[in-house]
């Protein structure tokens, strides 16, 4: 009986088990399909195939097909695809599902970033572009804004030094400052940072790496960025890094490495020109055979070098409906083309959004970074005689005797000094500028923590908490080594050592409601409350006389004169700020702005400012009359009014009356000590500078959007602009600087995109242009009229900014000529016109003779896609704007001692009446004239690039192999290095001027992109 009862339950199990088997057969099913384009039909590779809900996915092959086990709960899938539309596909029955993914046309619903929140394009009734991140990593850079160049309509990037890691100014519809700053703000996920622009310093954009970024706005005109008040008169740049997505865990590495070379050298007389034009000069036989000298040293061959630029990244994405991750580690590396420079960056990014609940998500943006900048002198920022360019390596280069040796037979460094019997003791060997350390390490680290509240349907609450953490070592030396022996004193070797520190803190509360109403009113309003705090330190060290140079700056107290210096800041920023969104059948928008800003900065009586914006769109495509024009696919007129203001480059506390240590030593009884002195008068009524800037746009796309034109418009005029006025001496103090200048900008903006080929053979173009006008209209309330910024360049109402200033040239006096009096002219000497006709040279005979400003500046790209086969090209210029070539005046200056273009060589002589090159002269100075103001006009092919994308490999989801080559030509009448010259970098008047900044690199290099 037991046993008919166990085999019973023998066969019931088994019968049990052969059920279940059976069940889960019929359940558990294997799909399989084919992805193809909607449009062309052809296979779509690399979609990702996800059962909704889950991470259970796969990707097509290279025939798009798919193959995908499915659990028994499965009922629907999601196809995505980079550029297509997701589609969600019920499972039902079918075995087979096979689907045709449609181009995502995003002229309607692409969203794009706009202050505190998004919009849908076509409801943006500011002047808004945008750059994707593709765009900006096309070229190899360090700084973000280096992409930016050309690419965008409105926007001036000027790369102020080719130094690794160096500056760039970036000019938004112009300048808007005279002694203020005029960069724009820029804001990383949240975090406001802004750049100095100053040509010695490492840009705080270059702590930040491109291959992180996801996307950059740039708001233009005053409706789009007075959500920033008080800080957006210069406009503001967006930038969102990448963030988790939903899906399959993607791990991505990118890299590349490539080889720098100079563009250009200049050439100048070898050792036998040298040698015969210095025997005329010094009217001796200092050099008794110079045609057996030859060629000589050529020192410019010394200075440069081919030099390595490496980037290498690691980058890992994914998350499901909950969480999603975005990691990535980076390192970068750019040796410069001048010997003894460099910059290398070491940076992370970890962003994290995570859905609590329904009601709530919480998220963190962390990005960190290590860059050390090793640099070496160039573009002598003095302002003075043109000899301050030798007081550089590219000046010492150019200027040093080519009948000179740069090093002792021990291998040494061999000061000029020290050679020819002393003759040249006033030149430095071009060297030793890269025997002296000038390092800056840098630390930075920016963090955002946010959360999401939804209070009700449609309002939501977002408090946002940042921080912008940094501090940074610079070390400096000079050594022993490098000074000749007969100098050397007790005060021989110099060293400093600075650290600073920086803390900036953001809260935001902001509240959003949006809601759509009667089917064709959409309203959202937005209203944020904001906190902001600015904390800087640092502490200098600087010390002189030191015994040897074994152990450089690292033991400061072994000099004999030692220095301290410190200081501290605190700054702070509330805002309240509320804006409008109202819309009407996606045909009719209207945006109101409103922010107040309060700031520790200003003086007592203006502590507030008031920045309002009111703008508005009509898509006039929905119009009846429109609608049936088949070749118009969109079409929307904005207008747009706003304030907004530029507290930038003010320091704290100069609206308060200070003091500061004398600098120098009183013997009080026979003691000394430092004294304290007034250093600045009060001004309660220092303020903001404001602009005041109209706004009209037209947006155009034809042809199925495959044609896309923005037309810009605007006019912008700053008052109150910060300006230092001189004072009466019986008042105690030399200057004040208060809202004394105001000055105007107007332009127009041109943009253009086509997509020309859409077929297998993909071809895209696109282009922009600028066009901006500015001048002076105040300096200090009608008292000046005109101020000299440089020897050369004023700044004139009436005038724009930063216009040369200069004699006109006219030859080389000649034989038989008369010479006028009034400056130091002579037989084979410059001659100058008389301007003014009273027979005298003087001042009054200075006019107008360049502007700096360019007449407009240009942009071009284009994009060709064939199979797996990529190549683009990107070119940017400049057109009608003047430099001033200081080389130029210093190095056609023959006055001895030093080496001169290979011009020189043709100069003046009675048996060779050259009417461009004066003689050979000792003592005395030539006249600035319009001779050394040139067309910088140019037109450079900034990058070039092959690609390759190969057949899909199991388990890879793409690789992609590419060649690609940066500033590969420039087409250019500028005899300098680089026409893209700024010696003063931020500065907002002397600008257009080369005092021999470091060029920029032409490089080579190859790349591997490999998604798994």
């Amino acid at each position: 009986m037991k046993s008919i009862l166990l085999l019973r339950s023998m066969i019931g199990l088994v019968c049990l088990l052969l059920v279940t088997l059976v069940s889960q057969a019929q359940s558990a099913r294997t799909l399989t399909g084919r992805i193809t384009d909607a449009t062309t039909n052809g296979a779509l590779p690399g979609v990702n195939v996800l059962v909704k809900g889950t991470q259970q996915g796969t990707t097509t092959n290279a025939d798009g097909q798919y193959t995908l086990n499915v659990s028994a709960g499965a009922t629907t899938l999601t196809f995505s695809f980079i550029g297509y539309v997701s589609q969600d596909v019920d499972i039902a029955n079918r075995s087979t599902i096979d689907v045709s993914l449609k181009a995502d046309d995003r002229s309607l619903n692409e969203v794009v970033v706009v202050g505190y929140g998004t919009q849908r394009k076509i409801e943006t009734t500011g002047s808004i572009a945008s750059v994707k991140a593709a765009d900006l990593v096309q070229t190899p850079v360090a700084n973000v804004a280096q992409g930016l160049q050309s690419r965008v309509a409105g926007v001036q990037v000027n790369q102020n030094t080719g130094a690794p890691g160096g500056n760039i100014s970036v000019r938004i519809r112009g300048t808007n400052s005279i002694n203020g700053s005029s960069e724009p703000l820029y804001v990383v996920d949240g975090i406001q940072i802004s750049n100095s622009g100053g040509i010695t310093d490492v840009s705080p954009l270059s702590t930040i790496n491109p291959n992180d970024i996801e996307s950059v706005e740039i708001l233009k005109d005053a409706s789009a960025s007075a959500i920033y008040g008080s800080r957006a008169a210069n406009g503001v740049v967006l930038i969102t890094t990448k963030r988790g997505k939903t899906g399959a865990t993607r791990v991505t590495i990118d890299s590349y490495y490539g080889v720098q070379n100079v563009n250009k050298t200049l050439p100048v007389l070898n050792a036998a020109q040298f040698g015969q034009l210095e025997n005329e000069v010094f009217k001796n036989n200092f050099y008794p055979d110079p045609a057996s000298l030859g060629e000589g040293t050529n020192w410019q061959n010394l200075i440069f070098r081919q030099a390595a630029i490496q980037n290498h990244q690691l980058s890992i994405n994914g998350g499901n409906e909950k969480t999603q991750v975005a990691l990535s580690a980076n390192y970068f590396n750019q040796d410069g083309i001048i010997i003894n420079s460099a910059f290398k960056r070491y940076s992370y990014r970890l962003n994290v959004d995570h859905r609590v609940s329904k009601l709530l998500k919480v998220g963190t943006s962390l990005l960190g970074s290590y860059a050390i900048n090793s640099g070496v002198t160039t573009g002598s920022e003095t302002i003075g005689d043109a000899g301050v360019v030798t007081n550089s390596i590219l000046g010492a280069a150019i200027g040093a005797p080519p009948t000179l040796v740069p090093y002792r037979a021990d291998g040494t460094l061999f000061p000029f000094g020290e050679q020819a019997g002393g003759q040249y003791r006033e030149v430095t060997n071009p060297l030793t500028f890269a025997s002296i350390l000038n390092r800056n390490a840098i630390k930075r680290t920016l963090v955002n923590f946010y959360a999401d509240f939804t209070i009700l349907k449609g309002l939501t609450y977002r408090a946002s908490f940042n921080a912008d953490l940094q501090s940074s070592l610079r070390d400096g030396y000079s050594p022993r080594s490098i000074v000749n022996k007969a100098d050397l004193n007790d005060n021989s070797g110099s060293g400093f050592k600075v650290n600073t520190n920086g803390l900036a803190l953001l809260h935001e509360s902001i509240l959003t409601y949006s809601t759509i109403f009667s089917q064709h009113h959409s309203f959202k309003a937005t209203a944020v409350v904001a906190s902001q705090s600015e904390d800087n330190n640092s502490n200098q060290i600087n010390a002189t006389g030191f015994p040897n140079d074994a152990t450089q700056n690292e033991a400061l107290q072994l000099a004999l004169t030692r220095t301290v210096t410190s200081s501290r800041n605190r700054t702070r920023l509330d805002s309240y700020l509320a804006r409008i969104n109202y819309g009407y059948k996606d045909k009719y928008f209207l945006d109101l702005t409103a922010r107040v800003d309060g700031s520790s900065k200003f003086g007592a009586n203006h502590k507030y400012g008031l920045f309002p914006a009111v703008s508005a769109g009509w898509r006039i495509i929905e119009e009846p009359f429109a609608k049936n024009i088949s070749w118009l696919s969109d079409l929307k007129l904005r207008g747009s009014y706003g304030i907004t203001g530029n507290a930038g480059g003010l320091n704290p506390y100069q609206s308060l009356a200070t003091v500061s240590a004398s600098g120098s030593d009183y013997n009080i009884n026979h003691t000394y000590v430092t004294g304290i002195n007034p250093s600045g008068i009060a001004n309660p009524d220092l303020r903001w500078e404001k602009s005041a800037q109209a706004d009209i746009g037209l947006d155009i796309s034809l042809l199925n959007n495959r044609i896309s034109i923005i037309v810009d418009a605007y006019q912008k005029t700053t008052k109150d602009l910060l300006y230092v006025k001189g004072l009466p001496l019986s008042s105690g103090y030399g200057t004040i600087t208060g809202n004394f200048a105001s000055l105007e900008n107007k332009g127009l903006e041109f943009a253009v995109n086509a997509r020309i080929l859409d077929g297998p053979l993909k071809w895209n173009v696109a282009g922009n242009m600028t066009i901006n006008r500015n001048k002076v209209l105040d300096l200090d309330g009608g008292t000046t009229q005109e101020r000299f910024i440089t020897a050369y360049s004023v700044l004139k109402v009436g005038q724009p900014l930063g216009v040369f200033k200069t004699y006109v040239y006219d030859g080389i006096n000649q034989t038989g000529e008369s010479i006028l009096p009034g400056y130091d002219g002579r037989l084979g000497g410059l001659k100058v016109k008389d301007i003014n006709g009273d027979g005298t040279i003087s001042a009054a005979d200075q006019v107008i003779t360049g502007n700096p400003n360019p007449k407009f500046i240009y942009g071009f790209s284009t994009n060709l896609s064939f199979k797996g086969f990529d190549l683009s090209m990107f070119l940017s210029g400049s057109q009608g704007n003047d430099i001033y070539n200081a080389a130029r005046l210093s190095f056609e200056m023959p006055l001895g001692q030093r080496n001169q273009l290979a011009g020189l060589a043709d100069r003046w002589s009675p048996t060779n009446p050259s009417n461009q090159y004066v003689s050979g002269f000792q003592a005395g100075r030539l006249p600035v004239t319009s001779q050394v103001v040139e067309d910088g006009s140019y037109l450079r092919c900034k990058n070039l690039t092959l690609g390759y994308t190969l057949p899909r490999i199991k388990g890879v989801q793409q690789i992609r192999v590419y060649v690609s080559t940066n500033n590969l030509f420039t087409i250019t009448k500028y005899s300098g290095f680089d026409p893209e010259v700024n010696t003063y970098a931020g500065s907002n008047t002397a600008i257009g001027i080369d005092n021999l900044v470091y060029p920029q690199a032409k490089s080579f290099l190859g790349g591997l992109q490999v998604t798994f």
